[in-house]
Order: C-alpha cells, then structure tokens, then sequence
C-alpha cells in the first residue's frame, strides 16, 4: 500500500496491513482497492450511515466488506473482537472504520488485551494509537474494561 491512508479522517496504520479511519468517502474506498486492500471493515451500526450504499461500493471495487455493529461501550466485547480478529485473518491488507475511528481503537484495544494476551496498559495504547480519543467519554469506559487505572 503506498498513501490512500493520506486522505482519510483519523487515519493510523497498525502492523503493515491495517489502517484505522473515521468514515471513508467513495472515493477513498476506490483508492483503497487501487492500493490492495482486500477487506473493509465497518463497525457502524445500521442506519448510523446513509450517504451512500457502502457495501456496495467495496463490493464493486472488489473487496470483502465486513460489518460489526459497535454503538458504544456495550458492544465493546469479546464477540466483536474475536468478529474483527476473524475478519483480519481472512483478509488483509485491510481498513477498519467507524465514523471517527474512536470505536476502532476501543475495539482494537479490547483485541489486544483479550485475543492476544497484552499488558492491559500496552492495549490501552494501542487502542490510543488507532483512533480511541483522549478526549472521549469512551476512554474511561476502555479503561475500566481494559482493568486500566485511571
């Protein structure tokens, strides 16, 4: 992949094959495509996002489109991150959004300290650098889920 991650709001690359994001435009998912990602990732609920068919437009650009609705804390748990964990083994290079990225690193965070065994400070920091704001109700709920203090 070289730069379609330029373009888009909140963006970070995690490993050499993720990137986390706010909402994609059409446009940048075409350029995400041009650029070899394979999978998309979306963890807005239905009906959070209408401007456009988002399922079909990766569909079109040939990638596989994978939906895990994450409203807020609550759904911040061990079957949406083993959903995510399973959607990056089946295919990367991939982009995860939500609408600004807060819920990808919460989620992200949550992966690493319950699927892949790290420090609940390390995930913490992880979920920090793929999109969770500091400035974010979210983080204190991460915090508490993570065994962080605060």
């Amino acid at each position: 992949m070289t730069d379609y991650a330029s373009d888009l709001n909140h963006a970070a690359r995690y490993g050499d094959d993720i990137v986390t994001a706010g909402q994609p435009t059409q446009e940048q998912l075409a350029a995400a495509a041009r650029e070899g990602v394979q999978t998309v990732i979306n963890l807005r609920p239905d009906g959070e996002f209408n401007e456009y068919d988002e399922a079909r437009t990766v569909a079109e650009a040939g990638m596989r489109y994978v939906v895990i609705p994450v409203a807020g804390p609550g759904d911040i748990n061990e079957t949406s991150a083993r959903q995510l964990d399973d959607a990056l083994a089946e295919g990367t290079p991939a982009l995860v959004h939500c609408a600004s990225s807060n819920r990808v690193g919460a989620l992200m965070a949550y992966r690493a300290r319950y699927l892949h065994d790290t420090a609940p400070a390390q995930a913490l920091q992880i979920g920090l650098d793929t999109g969770l704001n500091p400035s974010s109700p979210l983080l204190d709920a991460m915090r508490d889920k993570l065994g962080v203090e605060r």
